[in-house]
């Protein structure tokens, strides 16, 4: 850590050992001024499917719950918020600024008890409510709220623990409240509820994520006591809670997104959970007259841009980075298939973008809950030629670069290759070790993937491996991984990458990058490597350069979709999906093995969800080779 970490950390144990200190004697919460109102970012004026919407809270009015892997868990009644419902560990009542959520023994996986009390199921049963006017789903808010509110009493408990928690919980409070229209005969309630918030809102402005850790943390903390000031705007302190948190938004929109629009943090999942979190904002910002910059405007433009680049015919995106759940989205009653076409939606009518509105291919109901009954029209009126920009294949500055041809059509075939930093500031906390690594997919179909994360805080093992070099596309040295890990969220050294030739034509698709993390090795290895793709004959050439001068253990790592069908064949493999074939001819001079679901070595697996894994197979190729190697290996997509 650097000086400036350590004294920040260091600030942060004095200061929750004071206030632990004083909280029994922490001042009241102020009475809130009701004649100030803000205005709704929601729109509730677009027709809905009622059903879906009362399907999914009648469940959840029964008690049950879907929390990453586990379906239909019975949360109890009274819910147990702080209980971790896969380990059914209780965390104790500690203060919790001090209270230590990465340990397993003591809390459980913290994700699995912070998911739930994000309260995203209160906006769906808000919803229902908005559109039945059935009072049981009142009822059930009420009685979960309140139940909540005993069980985690200001700052105590892992609850109180994270500020991000706090700002996501915020938002779905603030779209519940917003649909439910509290009446007169609600009023106790609705103190008890806005007492809450008000601390929410302090906890979040002295608490705020900084240095190292910060990244998305921040921006969702941010959005949180922003999206908070204006939906409550009750006391003199929601001015000042509004003017840091917009201030903290506009700032780490543009700090942590490179001006192609890529995440510096070097993960798809995290870019779609602040683009979401930037968008909420500017939507209730222009509500309320709180304009965004320019700048801002234009961040968020540039990150649907990479978005619907990377994102091919059947609406897959690379799982670059650490991937999970747990997007805020707070109007979705069910888990989206396409959460990025979601956004791609929205994204189509705030931008005039007809290319996002081929991304998204329909207006979903999350779009008309934000944007309203116009959204319909407006979606229907964009004009697919005239309102389309050129589709971009090279983001510099985020180090990724789409080679493909027949973009959007049966015919496609979509590699995006990775050259880019490790993530993002000295920790690189959701990076992997993946420089050089690429993704396959021909019409719309996965061949070639980036295998996802499976866990974050628990299973370090398995952690480890799904953030080393050899659950990627890429090369491994001597079984080591171009990155080294120092813990579950920093590396302890950090290969650099970029790349040296962009070239594209209507033949022919160039790109080489090299990364330098084997140079560290008592004889340095320098990788290169040169993808190139010939359009007409639908053939791919990946070229691996190993620059040393002894001799080194050589892996070259294809991870398959699991809905591929892998066969030996002269000199490599056949690679089958539907009626779609590529065969791929592998380098001379090594052995080549197909690894599914393998643990030992553990080898084989894709996490497409938190704490989800399947066998997949994998193409590991090995090779012990002496001084510089040139490794040649053929893709030639055909049809069956």
């Amino acid at each position: 850590m650097s000086p400036a970490e350590m004294g920040y950390r260091l600030l942060r144990a004095i200061q929750a050992r004071a206030e632990r200190s004083r909280l029994r004697n922490a001042r009241p919460v102020p009475p809130p001024e009701l004649a100030f109102a803000g205005n709704s970012w929601l729109k509730q004026d677009a027709d809905f499917s009622v059903s879906r919407y009362t399907k999914a809270a009648d469940r959840i009015a029964e008690g049950w719950l879907d929390v990453f892997a586990l379906r239909r868990i019975d949360i109890g009644s009274p819910p147990r918020w702080n209980r971790d419902p896969k380990s059914g560990i209780e965390a104790p009542g500690a203060f919790g600024k001090l209270l230590d959520t990465g340990d397993a023994d003591l809390v459980g996986d913290i994700k699995y008890l912070w998911q739930p009390n994000r309260h995203q199921h209160l906006v769906t049963l808000a919803q229902a409510w908005r559109l039945t006017r059935k009072r049981a789903y009142l009822d059930v808010i009420q009685e979960q709220l309140d139940s909540w509110l005993l069980a985690c009493p200001y700052g105590i408990g892992p609850n109180w623990s994270s500020a991000l928690e706090a700002g996501i919980r915020l938002i779905n409070w603030s779209a519940a409240w917003q649909l439910l229209e509290l009446q007169k005969k609600d009023s106790e309630f609705r103190q008890r509820w806005l007492r809450s918030v008000y601390q929410h809102c302090e906890f979040i402005r002295g608490w705020f994520t900084l240095h190292a850790s910060a990244g998305h943390r921040l921006i969702g903390e941010a959005a949180g006591l922003f999206v908070a000031a204006l939906t409550w705007p009750h006391w003199p302190e929601a001015r000042g809670w509004a003017a840091t948190a917009k201030a903290i938004l506009e700032r780490e929109a543009v700090a942590q997104t490179a001006p192609d629009g890529v995440s510096r943090e070097q993960s798809a999942w995290v870019q779609q959970f602040a683009l979401e979190l930037l968008v909420l904002c500017l939507l209730a910002g222009k509500a309320n007259g709180q304009w965004f910059s320019p700048d801002y405007e234009s961040r968020i433009e540039a990150m649907m841009d990479f978005l619907a680049s990377i994102m091919d015919a059947g609406g897959h995106v690379p799982t670059f980075g650490d991937s999970g759940d747990g997007l805020a989205a707070p109007l979705s009653p069910t888990q989206d298939s396409c959460f990025a076409r979601s956004l791609l939606a929205t994204g189509a009518i705030l931008f005039k973008r007809g290319d996002f509105k081929l991304k998204a291919r329909r207006l979903d109901e999350r779009t008309r809950w934000l944007l309203g009954a116009a959204a319909e029209r407006e979606f229907a009126e964009l004009d697919t030629e005239k309102t389309r920009l050129p589709l971009r294949q090279a983001f510099p500055e985020g180090g990724y670069f789409v080679i493909g041809c027949g973009f959007d059509s049966p015919q496609e075939v979509r590699l995006v290759a990775d050259a880019g930093p490790l993530g993002y500031r000295r920790s690189a906390a959701h990076g992997h070790a993946d420089a050089l690594s690429f993704t396959l997919s021909v019409g719309g179909r996965e061949f070639l993937v980036d295998p996802g994360t499976y866990a974050w805080h628990t299973h370090t093992a398995w952690r480890r491996y799904f953030r080393g070099t050899a659950a990627h596309n890429t090369v491994r040295v001597d079984g080591l991984d171009q990155s080294e890990p120092r813990c579950r969220f920093a590396w302890q050294s950090k290969a650099r990458a970029g790349c040296s030739l962009w070239l594209s034509s209507p033949e022919k698709d160039s790109f080489e990058g090299w990364h330098d993390g084997y140079m560290r090795l008592g004889d340095p290895v320098k990788h290169r490597r040169l993808i190139e793709l010939d359009k007409a004959a639908r053939r791919l050439v990946v070229e691996d350069t190993l620059e040393m001068e002894e001799e080194h253990e050589v892996e070259i790592f294809f991870h398959c979709s699991e809905l591929c069908r892998v066969d030996p064949a002269a000199d490599g493999f056949v690679i089958r999906q539907d009626h779609i074939v590529v065969q791929m001819k592998l380098p001379g001079g090594g052995a080549a093995r197909v690894h599914n679901g393998s643990l030992a070595p553990m080898l084989g697996w894709r996490s497409r969800a938190f704490d989800t894994r399947v066998g997949s197979p994998t193409i590991a190729w090995r090779a012990r080779l002496a001084g510089p190697a040139r490794l040649r290996t053929e893709l030639c997509v055909s049809s069956s």
